[in-house]
């Protein structure tokens, strides 16, 4: 009997956050509200996430709403960006950093795995580093916990599928 295998990750695809970071800083400059403002995004270290400044923590909301408008548009989960981090003022700019969320440690590992294995007994899971190796003889089966996975909406972290086999 065949196998039939995927990966679920936590990452996101950097050409599309490339994508999302020009439109932003596309509507940023074209926006009345923000004309003559400090209004910017910038990005972080190596393009490991977002740095946002604004007028106040409004106009940070703000601009970080411009952005997940932006990541639902290309079908990028919001769970990607970290907003945990709180904003600094200084000489009348609020900075915000918002780091992107990538990697699935082994906490979040075995949520996936405890969930899958609940609901679909059939179904292996392997925790295999940073990835979670499903695995069935059932093509449907494997169709039917992509299903359940995208539509957990507690995790707090992005989920992406590869390596189909």
């Amino acid at each position: 009997m065949a196998m039939f295998s995927f990966d679920i990750v936590s990452e996101y695809d950097k050409a599309e956050m490339n994508n999302v970071f020009d439109q932003a800083l596309r509507e940023i400059a074209s926006r009345y509200d923000f004309k003559g403002t400090p209004a910017e995004l910038e990005w972080l270290d190596d393009k490991k996430g977002f740095k946002v400044t604004g007028n106040g923590e409004w106009q940070l909301d703000a601009i970080l709403d411009i952005v997940r408008k932006k990541l639902a548009g290309r079908d990028i989960s919001q769970k990607v960006l970290d907003t945990s981090r709180d904003f600094t003022e200084s000489n009348l700019k609020a900075t915000k950093e918002v780091p992107f969320k990538a990697g699935l440690d082994q906490d979040k590992a075995k949520v996936l795995t405890k969930l899958i294995r609940d609901s679909y007994p059939k179904v292996k899971t392997q925790i295999q580093g940073d990835a979670v190796r499903v695995t069935s003889g059932s093509k449907d089966d494997l169709q039917a916990v992509m299903t359940l996975v995208r539509g957990k909406e507690d995790l707090d972290f992005p989920v992406s599928f590869t390596n189909y086999r």
